[in-house]
């Protein structure tokens, strides 16, 4: 999947933009960095941090209600065209992606493999 231009690389839910923002604040953050990194028994897992400021080479997009959704630049490839949810059950509560760049996922839910067309991150 490409970027398209004028689009965001992400879209985020409303229950996901409440929440961002509602941790940005109670954290003093800029913004919810979203990252990728080699772990997980699927090979790769999603990284979250809220951070105090964002970096030169970050993707930032501004969601309505004060959320900021920070990619940092070596997850961008990995994350065009994912869905950010958050949703809260009788058992958890937690973000979900919704990316259609992932082509496999573990039982545990939380770790994904993606295209190998994509490369790799470290």
């Amino acid at each position: 999947m490409f970027a398209i231009p004028g689009q965001p690389p992400v879209t985020v839910t409303d229950a996901a933009a409440a929440q961002i923002a509602r941790l940005m604040a109670k954290q003093d953050a800029a913004g919810l960095r979203i990252g990728v990194k080699k772990g997980g028994c699927a090979g790769m897992e999603y990284t979250m941090d809220y951070v105090p400021e964002v970096e030169p080479n970050d993707e930032v997009v501004e969601v309505a209600g004060g959320a900021r959704v920070i990619i940092a630049p070596m997850a961008q490839m990995f994350l065009f065209g994912t869905e950010i949810d958050y949703e809260t059950s009788l058992l958890e509560s937690g973000f979900k992606f919704r990316n259609p760049n992932v082509v496999d996922a573990c039982g545990c839910g939380e770790s994904i493999k993606f295209d190998e067309k994509l490369g790799t991150a470290s």
